[in-house]
Protein backbone atom coordinates (compact mmCIF):
# COMPACT_ATOMS: atom_id res chain seq x y z
CA UNK A 1 0.00 0.00 0.00
CA UNK A 2 0.78 3.41 -0.96
CA UNK A 3 0.23 7.08 1.53
CA UNK A 4 0.80 10.40 0.54
CA UNK A 5 3.06 11.49 3.29
CA UNK A 6 6.10 12.24 1.34
CA UNK A 7 3.36 14.76 -0.32
CA UNK A 8 1.82 16.03 2.83
CA UNK A 9 5.35 16.62 3.72
CA UNK A 10 6.19 18.91 1.06
CA UNK A 11 3.12 20.44 0.39
CA UNK A 12 3.18 21.83 3.82
CA UNK A 13 7.01 23.29 3.08
CA UNK A 14 5.74 24.68 -0.48
CA UNK A 15 2.36 26.57 1.09
CA UNK A 16 -0.57 23.84 -0.85
CA UNK A 17 -3.23 22.45 -0.36
CA UNK A 18 -3.39 18.96 -1.15
CA UNK A 19 -6.93 18.05 -2.59
CA UNK A 20 -8.25 14.58 -3.02
CA UNK A 21 -11.09 13.23 -4.31
CA UNK A 22 -13.84 11.80 -2.00
CA UNK A 23 -13.33 7.55 -1.54
CA UNK A 24 -16.20 6.78 -3.32
CA UNK A 25 -14.88 8.82 -6.64
CA UNK A 26 -11.66 7.30 -6.20
CA UNK A 27 -12.86 3.41 -5.71
CA UNK A 28 -14.49 3.69 -9.75
CA UNK A 29 -11.61 6.20 -11.00
CA UNK A 30 -9.69 4.73 -14.59
CA UNK A 31 -6.69 5.56 -15.89
CA UNK A 32 -7.99 7.43 -18.98
CA UNK A 33 -8.34 3.71 -20.52
CA UNK A 34 -10.63 0.75 -19.76
CA UNK A 35 -8.94 -0.51 -16.43
CA UNK A 36 -9.59 0.81 -13.10
CA UNK A 37 -6.63 1.80 -10.93
CA UNK A 38 -4.91 -0.89 -9.81
CA UNK A 39 -7.22 -3.29 -11.79
CA UNK A 40 -6.23 -6.82 -10.79
CA UNK A 41 -7.23 -8.39 -13.97
CA UNK A 42 -5.05 -5.49 -16.41
CA UNK A 43 -2.64 -7.31 -18.14
CA UNK A 44 1.42 -7.37 -16.75
CA UNK A 45 3.88 -6.37 -18.30
CA UNK A 46 6.49 -9.34 -20.51
CA UNK A 47 9.49 -10.17 -18.53
CA UNK A 48 12.65 -9.57 -19.83
CA UNK A 49 16.10 -10.70 -18.56
CA UNK A 50 17.90 -7.89 -18.43
CA UNK A 51 21.94 -7.76 -19.45
CA UNK A 52 24.33 -9.02 -16.10
CA UNK A 53 23.98 -6.99 -12.56
CA UNK A 54 26.47 -4.28 -12.62
CA UNK A 55 28.45 -5.03 -9.57
CA UNK A 56 30.69 -1.86 -9.15
CA UNK A 57 29.30 1.60 -9.18
CA UNK A 58 30.36 3.61 -12.54
CA UNK A 59 31.90 6.99 -12.29
CA UNK A 60 28.83 9.65 -12.37
CA UNK A 61 29.37 12.22 -15.39
CA UNK A 62 31.29 15.16 -14.74
CA UNK A 63 27.94 17.80 -14.74
CA UNK A 64 26.06 15.78 -12.43
CA UNK A 65 25.47 16.81 -8.34
CA UNK A 66 26.20 13.49 -6.36
CA UNK A 67 23.42 12.95 -4.31
CA UNK A 68 24.88 9.69 -2.10
CA UNK A 69 28.46 8.92 -2.86
CA UNK A 70 28.01 5.50 -0.36
CA UNK A 71 29.43 7.00 2.55
CA UNK A 72 27.20 9.77 4.49
CA UNK A 73 23.32 11.49 4.20
CA UNK A 74 25.02 15.10 4.04
CA UNK A 75 22.30 15.72 0.88
CA UNK A 76 19.92 14.11 2.82
CA UNK A 77 16.90 15.11 5.39
CA UNK A 78 13.99 13.93 7.00
CA UNK A 79 10.88 15.17 5.37
CA UNK A 80 10.87 17.69 8.25
CA UNK A 81 14.15 18.79 7.66
CA UNK A 82 15.48 17.07 10.54
CA UNK A 83 18.46 14.46 10.28
CA UNK A 84 17.45 10.70 8.85
CA UNK A 85 16.98 7.68 10.13
CA UNK A 86 18.01 5.72 7.34
CA UNK A 87 21.34 3.78 7.87
CA UNK A 88 24.32 4.01 6.12
CA UNK A 89 26.68 0.86 5.63
CA UNK A 90 29.11 -0.63 3.11
CA UNK A 91 28.47 2.16 0.48
CA UNK A 92 25.21 1.93 0.69
CA UNK A 93 22.30 3.86 2.45
CA UNK A 94 18.93 1.19 3.81
CA UNK A 95 15.29 2.29 4.54
CA UNK A 96 14.82 1.80 8.28
CA UNK A 97 11.06 0.71 9.67
CA UNK A 98 9.53 3.90 10.72
CA UNK A 99 11.94 6.22 9.85
CA UNK A 100 9.69 8.15 7.15
CA UNK A 101 10.74 8.98 3.37
CA UNK A 102 14.23 10.59 2.99
CA UNK A 103 14.61 13.65 0.57
CA UNK A 104 17.29 15.21 -0.78
CA UNK A 105 18.44 18.80 0.51
CA UNK A 106 18.25 20.22 -2.55
CA UNK A 107 15.28 20.80 -4.53
CA UNK A 108 15.07 19.93 -8.50
CA UNK A 109 12.48 20.35 -11.72
CA UNK A 110 13.75 19.08 -14.80
CA UNK A 111 16.57 16.81 -14.25
CA UNK A 112 18.43 13.46 -15.13
CA UNK A 113 18.56 10.97 -12.59
CA UNK A 114 20.59 7.60 -12.28
CA UNK A 115 19.54 5.61 -9.02
CA UNK A 116 21.02 1.89 -8.21
CA UNK A 117 19.02 -0.16 -5.80
CA UNK A 118 18.50 -3.25 -4.19
CA UNK A 119 15.35 -5.58 -2.66
CA UNK A 120 16.02 -7.80 0.12
CA UNK A 121 17.34 -11.17 0.18
CA UNK A 122 15.68 -13.81 1.01
CA UNK A 123 12.72 -12.47 0.10
CA UNK A 124 9.74 -11.49 2.23
CA UNK A 125 5.99 -11.25 1.78
CA UNK A 126 4.48 -10.99 -1.69
CA UNK A 127 2.48 -8.50 -3.83
CA UNK A 128 2.92 -5.09 -2.57
CA UNK A 129 4.49 -5.95 0.64
CA UNK A 130 7.62 -7.28 -1.01
CA UNK A 131 10.27 -5.03 -1.40
CA UNK A 132 8.56 -2.01 -1.12
CA UNK A 133 9.86 1.43 -1.32
CA UNK A 134 9.64 4.31 -4.29
CA UNK A 135 11.59 7.18 -5.94
CA UNK A 136 9.48 10.52 -5.94
CA UNK A 137 10.21 13.20 -8.17
CA UNK A 138 9.66 16.35 -6.43
CA UNK A 139 8.57 14.18 -3.91
CA UNK A 140 4.79 13.80 -6.26
CA UNK A 141 5.45 11.63 -9.07
CA UNK A 142 6.41 7.80 -8.23
CA UNK A 143 9.04 5.63 -10.20
CA UNK A 144 7.67 2.66 -8.12
CA UNK A 145 10.47 0.25 -6.67
CA UNK A 146 9.16 -3.33 -5.78
CA UNK A 147 10.89 -7.06 -6.07
CA UNK A 148 8.64 -7.99 -8.87
CA UNK A 149 10.82 -11.37 -9.73
CA UNK A 150 8.64 -13.97 -9.64
CA UNK A 151 6.00 -11.69 -7.63
CA UNK A 152 2.46 -10.90 -9.20
CA UNK A 153 1.08 -7.44 -8.16
CA UNK A 154 -1.04 -5.26 -10.25
CA UNK A 155 0.26 -4.22 -13.12
CA UNK A 156 0.60 -0.57 -12.15
CA UNK A 157 1.84 -1.19 -9.24
CA UNK A 158 4.93 -3.29 -10.22
CA UNK A 159 8.78 -2.28 -10.35
CA UNK A 160 9.19 0.58 -12.82
CA UNK A 161 5.76 1.53 -12.95
CA UNK A 162 5.02 5.19 -13.00
CA UNK A 163 2.64 4.16 -9.57
CA UNK A 164 -1.33 3.87 -10.33
CA UNK A 165 -0.92 5.27 -13.40
CA UNK A 166 1.46 3.51 -16.18
CA UNK A 167 2.86 -0.31 -15.83
CA UNK A 168 5.95 -0.65 -17.06
CA UNK A 169 6.60 -1.21 -20.87
CA UNK A 170 8.75 -5.07 -19.83
CA UNK A 171 9.51 -6.35 -15.92
CA UNK A 172 12.75 -6.42 -16.30
CA UNK A 173 13.63 -7.24 -12.53
CA UNK A 174 16.90 -8.67 -11.10
CA UNK A 175 16.51 -11.18 -8.76
CA UNK A 176 16.29 -9.92 -5.24
CA UNK A 177 19.73 -9.20 -4.16
CA UNK A 178 21.37 -8.27 -7.06
CA UNK A 179 21.67 -4.51 -7.93
CA UNK A 180 19.41 -2.75 -10.24
CA UNK A 181 19.76 1.08 -11.67
CA UNK A 182 17.16 2.97 -12.98
CA UNK A 183 17.63 6.12 -15.56
CA UNK A 184 15.40 8.74 -15.48
CA UNK A 185 14.51 11.88 -17.71
CA UNK A 186 11.78 13.84 -15.94
CA UNK A 187 10.32 16.96 -17.21
CA UNK A 188 8.59 18.90 -14.45
CA UNK A 189 5.22 20.02 -15.05
CA UNK A 190 4.56 23.74 -16.10
CA UNK A 191 1.89 26.13 -14.95
CA UNK A 192 1.02 29.71 -15.28
CA UNK A 193 0.55 32.55 -12.96
CA UNK A 194 -3.13 31.76 -11.72
CA UNK A 195 -1.72 28.05 -10.68
CA UNK A 196 -3.37 26.36 -14.12
CA UNK A 197 -1.70 23.70 -15.52
CA UNK A 198 -0.15 24.91 -18.84
CA UNK A 199 1.96 21.07 -19.36
CA UNK A 200 1.89 18.14 -17.26
CA UNK A 201 5.03 16.27 -16.18
CA UNK A 202 6.64 13.75 -19.13
CA UNK A 203 8.89 10.85 -17.71
CA UNK A 204 10.96 8.16 -19.38
CA UNK A 205 12.48 4.91 -17.15
CA UNK A 206 15.02 2.83 -18.56
CA UNK A 207 15.52 -0.01 -15.85
CA UNK A 208 18.65 -2.00 -15.92
CA UNK A 209 19.32 -0.37 -19.52
CA UNK A 210 15.78 -1.58 -20.99
CA UNK A 211 13.30 1.21 -21.66
CA UNK A 212 10.33 0.75 -19.81
CA UNK A 213 8.67 4.45 -20.07
CA UNK A 214 8.52 5.83 -23.39
CA UNK A 215 8.08 9.70 -22.49
CA UNK A 216 5.21 9.33 -21.02
CA UNK A 217 2.53 12.31 -19.35
CA UNK A 218 2.31 11.66 -16.04
CA UNK A 219 -1.26 12.94 -14.74
CA UNK A 220 -0.77 14.20 -11.69
CA UNK A 221 0.71 13.34 -8.09
CA UNK A 222 0.24 9.17 -7.94
CA UNK A 223 -1.61 7.98 -5.37
CA UNK A 224 -2.76 4.70 -3.99
CA UNK A 225 -6.24 3.07 -4.97
CA UNK A 226 -7.14 7.18 -6.13
CA UNK A 227 -6.08 9.64 -8.83
CA UNK A 228 -5.22 13.13 -7.97
CA UNK A 229 -5.55 16.37 -9.96
CA UNK A 230 -2.48 18.43 -10.42
CA UNK A 231 -1.91 21.25 -7.76
CA UNK A 232 0.74 24.47 -8.37
CA UNK A 233 4.16 24.06 -6.48
CA UNK A 234 7.30 25.57 -7.03
CA UNK A 235 9.41 24.67 -10.21
CA UNK A 236 12.05 22.55 -8.14
CA UNK A 237 11.59 20.31 -4.93
CA UNK A 238 13.37 17.26 -3.47
CA UNK A 239 13.54 13.87 -4.58
CA UNK A 240 12.42 11.48 -2.06
CA UNK A 241 12.99 7.89 -1.55
CA UNK A 242 9.73 5.82 -0.08
CA UNK A 243 10.30 3.72 3.62
CA UNK A 244 7.57 1.45 2.96
CA UNK A 245 8.73 -0.99 5.69
CA UNK A 246 11.21 -3.26 3.86
CA UNK A 247 14.63 -2.24 4.41
CA UNK A 248 15.22 -1.58 0.60
CA UNK A 249 18.54 -0.24 -0.28
CA UNK A 250 20.39 2.79 -2.48
CA UNK A 251 23.50 3.72 -3.90
CA UNK A 252 25.22 6.22 -6.79
CA UNK A 253 22.46 8.59 -6.15
CA UNK A 254 23.22 11.24 -8.94
CA UNK A 255 21.63 13.79 -10.88
CA UNK A 256 21.74 16.35 -13.73
CA UNK A 257 19.84 19.51 -13.73
CA UNK A 258 18.32 20.01 -17.46
CA UNK A 259 17.87 24.32 -16.72
CA UNK A 260 14.62 25.19 -18.63
CA UNK A 261 15.91 28.48 -19.59
CA UNK A 262 19.41 30.11 -19.97
CA UNK A 263 19.18 32.15 -16.92
CA UNK A 264 22.71 32.18 -15.26
CA UNK A 265 20.83 30.87 -12.11
CA UNK A 266 19.37 28.05 -13.78
CA UNK A 267 21.69 25.63 -12.32
CA UNK A 268 21.83 27.24 -8.68
CA UNK A 269 21.45 24.64 -5.99
CA UNK A 270 17.46 25.21 -4.05
CA UNK A 271 18.00 24.13 -0.64
CA UNK A 272 14.65 23.33 1.15
CA UNK A 273 15.92 23.61 4.74
CA UNK A 274 12.04 23.27 6.09
CA UNK A 275 10.21 25.56 8.80
CA UNK A 276 11.94 24.95 11.75
CA UNK A 277 15.60 25.47 9.89
CA UNK A 278 14.53 28.77 8.49
CA UNK A 279 13.26 30.20 11.57
CA UNK A 280 16.81 31.21 13.02
CA UNK A 281 17.26 33.66 10.04
CA UNK A 282 14.45 35.59 11.12
CA UNK A 283 14.70 39.20 12.60
CA UNK A 284 15.36 42.82 12.22
CA UNK A 285 19.05 43.74 11.21
CA UNK A 286 20.25 47.08 10.95
CA UNK A 287 23.35 49.82 10.11
CA UNK A 288 23.45 53.21 9.37
CA UNK A 289 22.20 52.74 5.92
CA UNK A 290 19.16 51.33 7.28
CA UNK A 291 17.42 48.24 8.34
CA UNK A 292 16.54 44.85 6.44
CA UNK A 293 13.57 42.84 7.78
CA UNK A 294 13.68 38.99 7.56
CA UNK A 295 10.20 36.88 7.66
CA UNK A 296 9.37 33.64 7.23
CA UNK A 297 5.98 32.43 5.45
CA UNK A 298 5.04 28.70 5.35
CA UNK A 299 8.37 27.35 4.51
CA UNK A 300 9.43 30.57 2.35
CA UNK A 301 11.60 33.46 3.74
CA UNK A 302 11.11 36.93 2.48
CA UNK A 303 13.65 40.24 2.97
CA UNK A 304 12.32 43.47 2.84
CA UNK A 305 15.33 45.63 2.76
CA UNK A 306 16.46 49.86 1.79
CA UNK A 307 16.37 49.71 -2.45
CA UNK A 308 14.57 46.46 -2.44
CA UNK A 309 11.32 45.73 -3.71
CA UNK A 310 9.00 44.47 -0.87
CA UNK A 311 8.65 40.78 0.40
CA UNK A 312 11.41 39.10 -1.91
CA UNK A 313 11.27 35.59 -1.72
CA UNK A 314 14.80 34.25 -0.49
CA UNK A 315 16.20 30.86 -1.83
CA UNK A 316 18.96 29.24 -0.44
CA UNK A 317 22.01 28.50 -2.15
CA UNK A 318 23.86 27.12 1.11
CA UNK A 319 22.95 26.97 4.79
CA UNK A 320 24.41 30.65 4.68
CA UNK A 321 24.10 32.12 1.39
CA UNK A 322 20.36 32.79 -0.32
CA UNK A 323 19.57 34.53 -3.43
CA UNK A 324 16.79 36.07 -5.44
CA UNK A 325 14.97 35.07 -8.47
CA UNK A 326 13.61 38.37 -9.34
CA UNK A 327 16.25 40.98 -8.08
CA UNK A 328 19.90 40.56 -8.65
CA UNK A 329 20.34 40.73 -4.91
CA UNK A 330 22.80 38.10 -3.08
CA UNK A 331 22.61 37.66 1.04
CA UNK A 332 24.86 36.30 3.05
CA UNK A 333 24.01 35.61 6.91
CA UNK A 334 26.55 35.57 9.17
CA UNK A 335 27.02 32.79 11.82
CA UNK A 336 27.72 33.08 15.32
CA UNK A 337 27.42 28.77 15.85
CA UNK A 338 24.30 28.16 15.24
CA UNK A 339 22.73 31.57 15.90
CA UNK A 340 22.77 33.90 13.51
CA UNK A 341 24.49 37.47 14.41
CA UNK A 342 23.88 39.71 10.76
CA UNK A 343 23.40 39.57 7.18
CA UNK A 344 25.65 41.12 4.11
CA UNK A 345 23.10 42.26 1.34
CA UNK A 346 24.58 42.61 -2.47
CA UNK A 347 21.81 44.42 -4.68
CA UNK A 348 22.72 44.53 -8.18
CA UNK A 349 26.27 44.35 -7.46
CA UNK A 350 26.71 47.83 -5.67
CA UNK A 351 28.90 46.12 -2.52
CA UNK A 352 28.34 44.06 0.11
CA UNK A 353 26.30 46.31 3.19
CA UNK A 354 26.34 44.41 6.53
CA UNK A 355 23.64 44.72 8.82
CA UNK A 356 23.72 43.36 12.57
CA UNK A 357 20.86 41.41 14.29
CA UNK A 358 19.03 43.73 16.68
CA UNK A 359 15.94 41.25 17.13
Amino acid sequence: MKNSTVQTALLALSMLMFWSAPMWAQATATDGASWRVHDWNRPRPAIVTPAGPDDEVGPAPSDAIVLFDGTDLSNWRAMDGGTSRWIVKDGYMESVRGAGYVRTLQGFGDCQLHVEFMTPTPPEGDSQGRGNSGVFLMGRYEVQVLDSYDNVTYADGQCSAIYGQYPPQVNVCRKPGEWQSYDIIFKAPRFNAAGELLKPAIITVMQNGVLTQDHVEIKGPTNWCSKSPYEPHPGKLPLAFQDHGNPVRYRNVWVRELPATGRPDAYRAELILGQGQLQKYVGVYESRGGRVRITLSDGQLYSNHPGGSSGQPLYAESETRFYSKFVDAEYEFVLDGDAVRAIKVDVTHGGWSEYKKVE
